[in-house]
Formats: structure tokens, sequence, C-alpha cells
């Protein structure tokens, strides 16, 4: 399966008009769906919060473009002729490459799989492209590889790490995907780090020089998946992701078994409650996402060894944030130390914890979130 990754919106816009679109705007937080009729994008803003489409069945026109731009959504999608006469209209954040080059391609006319996609052919339709419109980012999403290293899918570049640095010169803008819950692999079923792992793997690739996201599984996908993810399980990668450096996600929303629906997410009225919930969120707490990750303010300690909890922190005004997850489906107790700080308001939880000589502790079931703010 094939998804890609992105998401900005109008009211928040990470670009500025044509010609000034590499400058962000603090608040505003990449939030995106994949390959969804823009019939659907009024809804998928009102109801999910989301503000990117990535991705279109069939090539840009005038239809599709007003319907994205009259919900206040923005749009990556291959570039065309209509696209370039209207590459000003604000509702177009940039263009994009075909999915996930680097797995072996299948080809129609044999039957058979194809080598992957080589890096210099990336690269050298990046130079093209962006010598028609040098002005708009450009999107390439990668497969599952760059995380689960020995995934066969890849075919003969199976376990070729060294090829992504090549591939991600040949993009502004980089993203993977790997569904845990949906995998029936036992390699990397229900964990839910795998994400993240390709995160870290993503900065490592770009030098921390390109912005990095990845995609988050949200349905049943497939009548060989084992089962469909919880809105807990969804609210743990996404957020795994982000205390990774991920600096946006996107929601893979389709679901083939028992029968295609391309918008699956739309039609689950608790995942998608969830989602909106997760995305509003992140929209709020955008310009504290989107500010320089601190280092040295806190540290914190699992009481159970096998459980990593992974902090994020930052910064805004006089007022820290400590973003944190258990990294593993188990139990345990963090205990953090900080810099500074009196009292912790734990975000979306109606509760607060003191801090007591620059420490606190809180309890964590497996995978679990808290979000912290620290007055």
């Amino acid at each position: 399966m094939r998804f890609l990754c992105l998401a900005f919106l109008l009211v928040n816009l990470i670009i500025l008009p044509v010609g000034a679109q590499t400058k962000k705007v603090n608040s505003f937080f990449p939030i995106a769906v994949w390959l969804q009729n823009p019939n659907y994008a009024k809804q998928y803003q009102q109801d999910g919060g989301i503000n990117m489409f990535v991705g279109l069945w069939n090539p840009l026109d005038e239809k599709q473009l007003t319907q994205i731009r009259e919900a206040g959504i923005q749009l990556i999608c291959e570039q065309n002729a209509y696209g370039l006469s209207h590459k000003s209209d604000p509702a177009i954040y940039g263009w994009m490459h075909g999915d996930e080059p680097d797995n072996a391609q299948w080809n129609e006319t044999t039957k058979t799989y194809d080598p992957c996609i080589s890096p210099s052919d990336i690269i050298n339709y990046y130079k093209a492209i962006k010598q028609k419109d040098p002005d708009h980012p450009f999107y390439l999403n990668l497969g599952q590889g760059v995380s689960y290293t020995t995934w066969i899918g890849r075919g003969e570049c199976t376990g070729k790490t060294n090829m992504y640095p090549q591939y991600l010169k040949g993009c502004d803008i980089a993203s993977f995907d790997i569904y845990p819950v949906n995998s029936e692999d036992t390699i990397i079923k229900d964990k839910l780090w795998m994400g993240a792992k390709g995160i870290d793997s993503l900065k490592r690739w770009t030098d921390n020089r390109k912005p990095v996201y990845t995609w988050i599984e949200t349905t049943l996908i497939g009548k060989e998946s084992p089962r469909k993810p919880t809105p807990q399980e969804v609210k743990t990668e996404v957020w795994m992701a982000i205390i990774h450096g991920a600096n946006g996600i996107g929601y893979f929303c389709h679901s083939f078994y028992p029968a295609n629906d391309e918008a699956a997410l739309l039609h689950d009225k608790q995942m998608l409650a969830a989602v909106k919930e997760i995305n509003n969120t992140i929209t709020s707490l955008a310009p504290v996402l989107n500010s320089d990750t601190q280092s040295g303010y806190a540290t914190v300690k699992s009481s159970n060894a096998k459980v990593p909890v992974h902090i994020m922190a930052k910064k805004q005004d006089n007022t820290h944030y400590l973003f944190t997850v258990a990294m593993r489906n188990m139990e345990t107790v963090a205990s953090y130390k900080v810099s500074s700080g009196k009292e912790v308001e734990v975000i979306g939880e109606n509760r607060k914890i003191k801090v007591v000589n620059g420490q606190f502790e809180d309890h964590f079931n497996g995978y679990e979130v808290h979000l912290y703010k620290i007055n």
C-alpha cells in the first residue's frame, strides 16, 4: 500500500505568498490526509482538524482546486500544466514525487516487480520540477524500509539504507509510512515506536536540514490486517513521532476490507472524534511545537527499565513544556528533574502535579502519553 504526508492550514500558513514560501509561521503545524476526494475537504477540516490534502486521484483542475481552497485547506499534488498556470493560488502548497520509490516497483506489463527507482532519477526529476517552479517545495514519501530496514518489499534494494541519504537530496520535505498495528509481520507488529525510529533516521539522513513527517494508521487497512488501531494507539503513534522530532504528521484514511473505502476515517465516528481531539491539541500547541527544543531543562528516569520514557522540552515566553511518552506497552513511573517550575499542569487531563525540590513523578500505562505545561 502506498501513502504520503504533509499538511498546512490556510489560516495558519507555513507558507507565505509565492516567492516567500520557505518562511514558517509559528502558529502552524502540518496535519494531512492522503489521496482523498476533494468532495471531503470541508468535512476533513471541520470534523477532523485536517489542514492539508496530499495527492489527488485525478490531475489537478479548477473544480478540485476550488473545493480545496474553499475548505481552507492546502494541497500537495503532482505538477501539471493547470497547476503551473495557477501556482500563485494560495491553496497550492507544493508538488510531489510518485510514492515510495525506494520499494520494488510493480510493472503492469510484465506483472512482476522491477527494482526500486534509482536515487539519481529522483534527484534529476526534482531538479527538473524545481526549474519549472522554484518557489514551491517538493515532497517525497518513502516506504517502511526507512524504519524496518530488512523489509523484503524493497526487492533487490532490501537493506540498502545507504540509498536513503541520496533519495533525500531529491526533495525539500521528506516523509515515510509504517503501520505496526495493521502489520502481520512479527518484526514490527504492534511496535508503535517504529514510527519514531523512522523519524530518527530521516532526521539523521537529512542532517536535520529538512522537515520530516510520518503517516499514521487509523483504519483496518486490508484483509490481512490483524485489527485496526485503537484511538489511544493513534495518539501514541502521533506523539511518539512529534517527540522524536517530526515537523508534521499525516493520517492514512483508506480501508480495503471488507470493501474499498477511501474515507473510512470519516465513517468511523469514534476514531474521527479521537483524531480531531489529537489535532486540536496539536494546533493549539503549534507555536510551542515550532519553537526550538530545549536541551538541559529536564531529565527523566523510568522505574521500569524495560519502558523508556522519552521527552521533548520546549519553552514559550516564561512557560516550559514537556511532551512525554512511554515507549513500550508496559506500566512505569517516570521521575522528572527540571531546572525550574513549581507546578505542572497535565494538558487535557484536568489534573496538576506539584514540583518539589525540582522534581515530580507521574504514572504511565503502556504506551501512554502525558503532555505537561510547567508554570
